[in-house]
């Protein structure tokens, strides 16, 4: 058998061969690196195959299939969504076997729609988009007896849209110029997603430029002209994001364009723009589309195949019914079936790891608010359902992202999680003052229990800032950030310390305390611990407990405790002290009591400044500032 590269013409060549098609997705075997398993790409249900990026070489006598993350199309979300009737497989083979197009439906229950079994050629297998509304998904299977089989330029083409909508990437960054340049670079490697984009902004907010990197020029180069450079003050996600957004949208005449928006510390998986650009060109209504995230040390599970906030709980990050939840998405259920998602669910938003916004929605509905980060991408979700425009997480289009449990929860970065969480419930509910406040009163009693002060003190300045209204904001979060930072300083147990050198507690003095079980009768131990807090009645002077066993409930049971850091990097050392319980205590009931009295007030407020917070002048003011 001759060697791939020597039979095949270039992938991008093999797609603009027929104008009147559009490729949606690419055949891929392998992963952009080496880190990442080939079986999110391809599965070798038994025999051999040799699988690479772009063809895979399946021996005699074998099997494999492409019912994996990457591997599949998702059917169900392209009926529900687009105006798309039908989908064809296409790809070059080489040998001999039989190559089966296979389709499931919500329950993953496996059907043949179309099956090849001659020789060497072309391929083409055509599927309806007729009986996926609920669920499921298309893959192949590949087959082979007595000789080996050579599956080459791969993809998943549909009818080419009267209209062509362009993408570009934006990218923003702050003091990450390696990891920036990284993802950059990994994008650009691929000429079919280079291909796909009309331009990449890169808007960099830091102080380390991601201009002094040298691989910057080469991303440069690949790009010319629609490659730009934007530097500005530090406004956060939001700001970064949305002055990207604004030059496209602000500077482009008409709406048949989408900004990608991109985070710049993922491990970039190009044919994530391949996909996300495809799906908008074919929806039937402008839509948000966001790709899944992969957490990147663990880079076999996805967080979600979608997800939702419950506004009045101040929480976000739950899975939509019926959605895969963080799990191996190459792992199989008792009954045989695949950890894929068949059943086709709802997004209430989705994160801006990779995330597509159509510039109809900015023309409808303003830009985003400018929160600095932390439900920036909930609230510019939740608002563009309200303006009719849908939010998609489409599976098979996912990035990796630094695993979120293994983030610490006390950190400065909370501030702005629990304040925009009720600016954004302000604009998107009934907000229900006492239901919000119950649930700050129990975090504030849960992390004073638990000797986290300063994560105390961070939750009331949030409350009094939400409070006291929209001119908090006024500069895009930058005096919050420096505010916050600097209250947090005043508490030792903010910082963290290597292991070794935990402050006040040697290595005799950190023995491991497991915890006991969860208490079932929260409010009694809730009020024993504060007493045995208040009193100096703990059972454990002091000792070392594990970042998954930190339980406000378990630590309470402690004068001193070294808490290892969810990152495993290093401990923080918290030590009782009543003064600083009394006091919180006091100015947390101040400030809860303030909500409950003020909060509706202030809800108004901010729904009244929505419009001017989100207006294209608004964000002129703030990318003007002064550094």
């Amino acid at each position: 058998m001759t060697d791939v590269a020597a039979r095949s013409t270039s992938r991008t060549a093999a797609r603009s061969a027929d104008a009147t098609r559009l490729v949606v997705a690419r055949g891929l075997f392998a992963g952009p690196r080496t880190e990442v398993p080939d079986e999110l790409y391809a599965e070798v249900v038994s025999g051999g195959a040799e699988r690479r990026r772009d063809h895979v070489r399946v021996e005699r006598a074998s099997r494999i299939s492409t019912n994996t993350y990457f591997g599949r199309f998702p059917a169900s979300y392209w009926q529900r969504w687009t105006t798309v009737t039908e989908v064809r497989f296409e790809a070059g083979i080489t040998g001999s076997g039989r190559v089966l197009l296979r389709a499931s439906d919500t329950n993953g229950v496996p059907r043949t729609v179309a099956v090849h079994d001659t020789g060497s050629g072309q391929l083409r297998l055509t599927a309806a988009l007729d009986r996926f509304l609920d669920g499921g998904g298309l893959w192949v299977e590949i087959v082979t007896e007595d000789d080996e089989l050579v599956l080459h330029d791969v993809r998943w083409t549909v009818a080419a849209p009267a209209v062509r909508r362009s993408t570009s990437v934006v990218m923003c960054t702050h003091n990450r110029a390696d990891d920036a340049v990284a993802t950059l670079e990994a994008l650009t490697g691929d000429e079919d997603a280079v291909a796909a984009l009309d331009g990449v902004i890169v808007v960099d907010q830091g102080t380390d430029r991601v201009e002094t990197r040298p691989g910057l020029a080469d991303v440069a180069s690949r790009l010319g002209a629609r490659f730009r450079y934007i530097t500005q003050p530090n406004l956060g996600g939001s700001g970064g994001f949305t002055r990207g957004l604004y030059e496209l949208v602000e500077n482009t005449p008409g709406d048949a364009h989408d900004v990608l928006f991109m985070d710049d510390d993922i491990r970039c998986e190009p044919e994530v723009v391949v996909r996300l650009a495809a799906f908008a060109q074919c929806t039937a209504h402008p839509t948000i589309v966001g790709a899944q995230m992969l957490n990147l040390l663990h880079p076999t599970q996805v967080l979600a195949g979608a997800e939702y906030a419950r506004l009045d709980e101040l929480s976000n990050g739950h899975v939509s019914p019926g959605a895969v939840g963080e799990s191996d998405v190459t792992a199989f259920f008792p009954d045989g079936t695949k950890n894929v998602q068949d059943r086709r669910v709802d997004a209430g938003y989705t994160g801006w790891w990779s995330c597509l916004i159509p510039a109809e929605l900015v023309r409808r509905a303003g830009y985003p608010l400018p929160l600095f980060f932390q439900w920036d991408d909930v609230e510019y979700c939740y608002r563009a359902r309200a303006h009719g425009v849908p939010t998609v997480t489409l599976p098979g289009a996912g990035v990796w992202h630094a695993d979120f449990p293994w983030k610490d929860w006390d950190d400065w970065h909370r501030y702005f999680n629990l304040r925009n969480a009720m600016i954004t419930a302000a604009l998107h509910s009934a907000f229900p003052v006492r239901r919000i406040s119950g649930v700050l009163a129990d975090l504030l009693a849960r992390y004073l229990l638990a000797m986290n002060y300063g994560l105390a003190a961070t939750l009331i300045k949030a409350v009094d800032d939400f409070v006291a209204g929209p001119d908090v904001v006024g500069d895009g979060g930058v005096a919050a950030t420096a505010a916050v930072r600097a209250l947090r300083a005043d508490h030792v147990e903010t910082v963290a310390h290597p292991v070794a050198d935990a402050p006040g507690l040697g290595p005799t003095e950190m023995p491991i305390v497991r915890r006991g079980p969860e208490p079932t009768r929260t409010g009694l131990v809730m009020a024993k611990r504060i007493v045995q807090q208040a009193l100096g009645r703990t059972p454990h002077h002091e000792g070392l407990v594990g970042a998954g066993e930190a339980d406000w409930w378990h630590i309470a049971l402690f004068d001193r405790v070294a808490v290892t850091d969810a990152g495993q990097g290093g401990v923080r050392v918290r030590r009782r002290d009543p003064d600083a319980l009394r006091r919180l205590a006091r100015e947390g009931g101040r400030a809860l009591w303030r909500l409950t009295r003020e909060g509706s007030a202030a809800a108004e407020r901010w729904r009244a400044a929505a419009p001017t917070l989100t207006s294209a002048h608004n964000w002129e003011r703030l990318f003007s500032r002064e550094r």
